[in-house]
């Protein structure tokens, strides 16, 4: 099995519910983004996919996300912007644009928060 990862950020605040006081006011993150592919077969050219179309979808995909007040995205109306919330939230929008290509599968979105923060979504296996 092979597996790559591409970068990217965006910029957005939240307010979180019941996790701290602090993290009830106002805030926001330069939030860093991880996407990792993952398939058995490498291409003719020796690549699972290019790191540079992997990185088109992903700003693709958080594009809508940046420089904007996340509690007011439909998905984060019903469910708090949390960075696991967040990578669920990523994770979803990625299988759909990865759909179509049946040898590469979304393996896991990790978005982190700070330096030192980070949290994952990945499906069961």
């Amino acid at each position: 099995m092979f597996e790559l990862m591409v970068e990217s950020s965006f910029s957005a605040a939240h307010r979180l519910k019941t996790v701290n006081k602090k993290c009830e006011r106002l805030h926001g993150h330069n939030w860093k983004v991880q996407l990792f592919l993952s398939g058995s077969k490498l291409k003719r050219t020796g690549v699972l996919l290019d790191f540079k179309e992997a990185k088109r979808r992903l700003k693709e995909v958080i594009a809508p996300l940046d420089h904007q007040y996340l509690n007011e995205i439909p998905f984060f109306k019903k469910i708090s912007p949390t960075s696991e919330n967040i990578a669920y939230y990523l994770y979803q929008k990625l299988q759909v644009l990865f759909a179509k290509n049946k040898k590469i599968k979304v393996a896991k979105v990790t978005v982190w928060e700070s330096e030192k923060t980070a949290a994952s979504y990945f499906p069961e296996k």
